[in-house]
């Protein structure tokens, strides 16, 4: 093993770049599906709001509305293919601009759960293959 020596006043080089969200990428939908798990149900939640928590929780991370609606448009059309009605996720807009509501009822929170436990795999398989592979992405 390297022996390492100590050097006085050495900065410590474990800073990290910023993330910038993309559509489609399983760890800016996981942490997006996370905090939509927690919204208050059956009432509209402006967009803006969930945005600006998304930076607020993960700093490191930027979070635009673009990305935002895709991953929320994509949960929306897995509900769909769940459940066969629009109820149980919906996108409207009121004065205050985009919002969503996610409805109130006891199939709600064990769906999302497995939403979210489908996209923390996606991440964990991702993170192997990253690590198997010495860094390739697949």
């Amino acid at each position: 093993m390297l022996a390492l020596r100590e050097v006085p006043d050495l900065p410590d080089p474990h800073l990290q770049p910023p993330q910038i969200a993309e559509s489609g990428d399983p760890f800016a939908s996981l942490r997006i599906a996370h905090l939509l798990a927690r919204i208050p149900r059956g009432e509209p939640v402006r967009l803006r709001d969930i945005v600006d928590r998304l930076n607020a929780e993960y700093v490191d991370w930027s979070f635009s509305r673009p990305v935002v609606v895709d991953a929320l448009l994509q949960l929306q059309v897995n509900w769909m293919s769940d459940y066969r009605n629009r109820e149980g996720i919906v996108v409207g807009e009121d004065a205050s601009g985009p919002t969503v509501t996610i409805e109130e009822s006891s199939r709600v929170d064990p769906w999302i759960v497995r939403q979210v436990q489908r996209l923390a795999a996606d991440c964990h398989a991702r993170l192997r293959t990253f690590a198997v592979e010495e860094g390739a992405l697949p």
